[in-house]
């Protein structure tokens, strides 16, 4: 692979830190949302989020991700049933006690309906592998550190464009797979509703740990 010159913007520090503060500031007004219009989301916006979360770095640059982008209702009907099916059978039966106080606050239940309000659904797909183009198997590298990653440029760029959205992961989510005949080289990692909020929309009261108790720096 040919190298070429990479010359970024060399900033004075006092930018740096400006810049640095912004961004913060921004990405700290960024919440989760479960209450979605149903104005529509033009598709070139869309379309940004995904392109920006795929400037991600990967293992060996492999890229090992799929956005399967879905505006359909019938097919945001069927999703909304089977994670619905799923998410019933975790919080009556297969959450652990401790979980389910964990997630009391934040007054979640197995309903989703924001799976159909919200104009589009973008299913997050990690490639377990490669194929080439005569469909033998290409390795991939650090596959769930890669999406990991788009993953959060993906949420990022959206909100930065004054969407919203939502990590939702039923588990188990083999049947987003099914739903979108994906094939067996991928994994459902995350299912985003994207949307602008409702006019009405909440979100719980939460604080964020500060930086004492997240980082530690060995000077």
């Amino acid at each position: 692979m040919d190298h070429i010159p990479y010359r970024p913007e060399r900033l004075t520090l006092l930018e740096c830190e400006a810049r640095g503060e912004a961004a913060l500031a921004r990405n700290d007004r960024r919440r989760s949302v479960r209450f979605f219009s149903d104005e529509p989301v033009p598709r070139r916006l869309v379309e940004l989020a995904i392109q920006s979360a795929s400037t991600a770095p990967s293992g060996a640059h492999k890229q090992p991700w799929t956005f399967v982008a879905v505006q359909r209702p019938e097919l945001k009907a069927r999703i909304r049933e089977a994670a619905e099916a799923e998410e019933r059978a975790f919080y009556e039966g297969r959450a652990p006690d401790d979980w389910l106080a964990d997630l009391a606050p934040l007054g979640t239940d197995w309903r989703k309906p924001f799976l159909e309000t919200a104009p589009w659904l973008v299913v997050l797909f990690a490639q377990k592998y490669g194929l080439d183009t005569d469909g033998r198997k290409v390795k991939h590298y650090y596959v769930s550190e890669s999406v990991g990653i788009a993953a959060g440029l993906f949420i990022a760029t959206l909100h930065e464009m004054g969407l919203c959205t939502l990590t939702h992961t039923p588990s188990p989510m083999g049947f987003l797979t099914d739903v979108l005949g994906r094939p067996a080289n991928e994994r459902p990692y995350i299912l985003f509703p994207v949307g602008f909020a409702a006019d009405d929309a909440t979100v719980p009261a939460l604080n964020r740990k500060p930086l004492e108790a997240v980082a530690e720096f060995l000077e």
